[in-house]
């Protein structure tokens, strides 16, 4: 199934733009990128989003290691009936997996894409997270769709 490969180039994606971030930059470094809106900046988050959980690693990888098997599963059981479906399971996969290797190699993970909203500093995220946030969001969008549609032929 073609869904393990996109998981792969988003893997292949996060884990290169992290090398060249690490290799790079050093910690906390700033590449204004577009002014006042967007940044690259090298960051370190030992925990989950916006730093929850920080140091808890082996909580991590029970859940990452869980979530992976369950969407390995969803992919070969239902990835084949939808290519929404499969699609946004794969986005999560790769984003999983993205972050679960940092984690696994470095007990953290690298982040640096920093956008900006006015006077407000959105947390730092890297490929991964992108991965996951758009692989989640078409989940919802699978989800409402196959409701409309399963209402639709429900009488």
């Amino acid at each position: 199934m073609y869904y393990y490969l996109i998981a792969l180039v988003v893997i292949v994606i996060d884990q290169f733009t992290k090398w060249l971030i690490v290799q790079n930059l050093d910690l906390r470094e700033v590449i204004e990128i577009i002014p006042g809106f967007l940044n690259i900046t090298s960051h370190r988050n030992s925990g989950a989003a916006w730093g929850v959980l920080e140091g808890r690693m082996w909580f991590f990888y029970l859940i990452t290691l869980l979530v992976i098997v369950v969407l390995i599963y969803f992919l070969q059981r239902y990835g084949k009936n939808s290519k929404l479906l499969g699609i946004s399971l794969a986005l999560v996969l790769g984003g999983a997996i993205g972050n679960f290797i940092d984690r696994l190699l470095h007990q953290e993970v690298v982040d640096f894409v920093q956008t900006i909203w006015g006077n407000y500093y959105f947390p730092i995220f890297n490929v991964a997270d992108a991965s996951l946030t758009v692989g989640v969001i078409l989940l919802i969008v699978y989800v409402f769709l196959d409701d409309r549609k399963t209402k639709g032929t429900k009488k």
